[in-house]
């Protein structure tokens, strides 16, 4: 899915006595040092010899902890990439799909942690892909996919998109995408976000065939994103943004509900996107009004002339 950037570090405070070079601080120390007994001198530096091996053991501890985090959520969100791509390939036989089936064949000794497993796929499917997870057979355990996806405002855009839901929920990952990164999306970042989904772009998928093709040739022919090199780049880069057509027919506040309740959110999370989606609203009533205006107008002039 779409991630929020890591938090870059803050500059490390510096203690009194540092901030000129710290002679003072060290002059003063040496100071203290040759006021002290020879015993007591003897006894700091034994008592002082292990505290850098306990804080050395200590931070390689946390390292360790933080690494195996890491790796277990790399390891969970694997897994559910994996179980929406099973589920999807389970579909198309329109077999249904068991509990022991996704343990055996996908989740393994993620067992205990099902239920998240299964709940994150279910998101993903209903918003990515446009399939709704139902279990149907509670003693079984078992499940079947539906498709809900409709299409973005009016029925010539389902058949732009071949009428089909899961082309439908990638065009919306992408115009998301692009919008909460500033309305530009460098390539390489839509390529990573198709394999966070589990696809290659440049290999078959049993869905949207190449994912990659299905994006050049489709979405920027049809005028759904546009596809342009970024200036003074050396070796040329290239980004995606909105297309005419996607500006004309989806509104940017759509865009932002479809990822803010891909997390779990409310629109005004980010409220940057959040008023110049607000705006765009505006601009599109604003809009609306003066095409009816426009029409009732024309309407009346030819109404003026059937009269005579």
């Amino acid at each position: 899915m779409l991630q929020t950037p890591e938090s870059r570090g803050l500059p490390v405070p510096q203690a009194e006595g540092e901030k000129d070079g710290g002679h003072d601080g060290e002059t003063r120390a040496r100071t203290a040092s040759q006021e002290r007994p020879k015993e007591e001198l003897g006894a700091g530096r034994e008592e002082g010899a292990a505290e850098p091996a306990l804080t050395r053991k200590g931070a390689r501890a946390l390292a360790a902890k933080a690494l195996a985090r890491r790796r277990a959520c790399r390891r969970l969100n694997r897994t559910v990439a994996e179980l929406v791509q099973f589920l999807l390939v389970k579909d198309k036989k329109k077999s249904p799909i068991t509990r022991s089936e996704m343990v055996k064949y996908v989740i393994g000794d993620l067992k205990a942690l099902f239920p998240d497993i299964i709940a994150r796929a279910a998101e993903h499917l209903r918003y990515v892909f446009g399939f709704e997870l139902k279990q149907f057979d509670r003693k079984h355990h078992t499940y079947i996919l539906i498709n809900k996806l409709k299409p973005l405002e009016e029925e010539e855009e389902e058949e732009d998109l071949g009428g089909d839901g899961p082309r439908l929920g990638l065009l919306m990952m992408i115009l998301g995408l692009i919008y909460m990164r500033g309305n530009r999306a460098r390539e390489a970042q839509v390529w990573e976000m198709l394999h966070r989904l589990g696809m290659q772009p440049s290999k078959y998928h049993f869905l949207f065939g190449y994912p990659k093709r299905l994006i050049m040739e489709d979405f920027v022919q049809q005028r759904y994103l546009s596809y342009r090199r970024v200036p003074h780049t050396s070796p040329p880069e290239y980004e995606f943004s909105w297309g005419p057509r996607s500006n004309l027919e989806i509104s940017k506040m759509k865009v932002l509900g479809f990822v803010a309740k891909l997390h779990k959110k409310e629109p005004q999370h980010w409220p940057v996107q959040y008023r110049e989606a607000l705006a765009d609203e505006a601009d599109r009533a604003r809009a609306k009004a003066r095409a009816e205006a426009s029409m009732r107008a024309r309407a009346s002039a030819r109404a003026g002339i059937h009269l005579w």
